[in-house]
């Protein structure tokens, strides 16, 4: 089979990660597998950015477009949600992208925020090729948010908006939920099908006023569980310097000042701890916030080498997710691979893959003194958490690996070309 994936990213932020992974995945099941992309990153001839047109006529379109989507945004700049991504259903590109598609079988979209324009998109693609559009988060389905915080207004009718801080129903996001509304109307049944990676998501996108008539399936994200393995213990702590017998948390995301992600409730939990003076907290992360802490902190910064990161999860006797709204973080899946048990908010679809008594501890969304108690409980017993991280690496090899992904989504392909999607 021939499958184009769409994204604004190959291998920048999770959501572009789990795309590029799938896409090597399907390649190595013997697919012709592409990328098509606003920025790239990586050095894979698979992946192809896209070249807008540079003429003049062109420019000046896109030009225009920018300018009027940056413009009905910057209304809100002083009420809107800060540190959380909203994006419009249009582009910069207009229908310039959707003239450029090449062929292809099937066609799977993942995150396509800033690249990708709704209704010049299903406007174009030939009715014969069907689509399936991967949920990294909730923006396919929202007016504008990427995660709507319990908001749940998506599945009527967005408008008073609250990431926008907006009391208009007539605002920002009801204009884009209702051209997102127009766009889905052209698709005809059968030729969209949605996947979500977890089974959270797959409710949300089945409420969704505009996703709920299309099918959903629900296929975790894969990752190469040779890549992530479990390290040498002693030699991972020795390499970041973290003394024999400290215990040491870890917090991955790619924003750790988004605050969706939590680390400030980590914090506060683990400065609560009895013996929080002999722990180390490690962080990756693009940015790193400037906090006076009790214990050593070690940031560092962001690693795109997978083998580098679980040399990192192997260090760490704990993976912490506080994360307050989260679909099936990749982080998750990395640290059960490398044998490191979780200790995490049970919000969105982290409930899939942390499981209490088997692969770590849940508290319940936002309890700070739950994740504290479920921290506390993870480091106290080496022996139990030796054994949780054995469960870990088996549900990772057994439940995530790239390979059985990768024949999930080559069995759904198949099965929509078939008709039988």
């Amino acid at each position: 089979m021939k499958i184009l994936h769409l994204s604004t990213y190959d291998i920048t932020g999770g959501a572009a990660r789990a795309a590029y992974r799938l896409h090597n995945g399907l390649r190595t099941l013997g697919h012709d597998s592409t990328m098509l992309v606003e920025r790239r990153a990586s050095r894979d001839p698979a992946v192809v950015a896209f070249r807008r047109p540079m003429d003049l006529r062109s420019r000046l379109a896109r030009r225009l477009r920018r300018e009027r989507i940056a413009r009905d945004l910057a209304r809100y700049a002083s009420t809107r949600r800060r540190g959380e991504w909203f994006s419009d259903d249009r582009t910069g590109h207009g229908a310039a992208l959707a003239g450029h598609i090449p062929p292809a079988d099937v066609i799977n979209l993942h995150w396509i925020a800033q690249f990708v324009d709704y209704r010049a998109f299903f406007g174009a693609i030939p009715a014969r090729t069907p689509v399936v559009w991967t949920l990294h988060d909730m923006s396919p389905f929202t007016g504008g948010c990427h995660y709507d915080w319990g908001c749940g207004k998506f599945s009527g009718q967005c408008g008073a908006c609250p990431a926008l801080g907006s009391s208009r129903p007539d605002d920002l996001a009801r204009d884009i939920w209702r051209r997102k509304q127009d766009a889905f109307a052209r698709v005809p049944e059968g030729r969209l099908h949605i996947v979500a990676p977890s089974r959270w998501m797959a409710a949300e996108a089945g409420r969704s006023a505009l996703l709920g008539r299309f099918p959903v399936a629900v296929i975790p994200n894969g990752i190469d569980t040779g890549d992530f393995a479990p390290r040498d213990r002693a030699a991972a702590r020795d390499a970041l310097g973290i003394p024999p017998g400290v215990p040491a948390v870890l917090f991955v995301a790619d924003q750790m000042d988004q605050a969706r992600k939590g680390f400030s409730l980590l914090v506060e939990a683990l400065r609560g701890l009895d013996d929080a003076r002999d722990l180390h907290l490690l962080s990756i992360g693009s940015s790193s916030p400037a906090l006076d802490l009790p214990f050593p902190h070690l940031h560092l910064g962001r690693i795109d080498s997978d083998r580098l990161l679980s040399l990192v999860y192997s260090a760490a006797d704990v993976f912490a997710l506080p994360s307050l709204q989260d679909n099936l973080p990749n982080t998750v899946i990395e640290a059960l691979a490398c044998g490191t048990p979780v200790a995490a908010f049970d919000a969105g679809g982290t409930g899939d893959m942390v499981r209490p008594g088997e692969t770590g501890a849940l508290a319940p969304a936002g309890d700070v003194e739950g994740l504290r108690r479920a921290l506390a409980d993870l480091l106290r017993d080496p022996d139990r958490r030796a054994a949780l991280g054995e469960n870990c690496r088996r549900v990772a090899v057994q439940e995530y690996a790239i390979d059985a992904q990768a024949r999930r989504y080559a069995e759904l392909y198949a099965a929509i070309l078939a008709g039988e999607g």
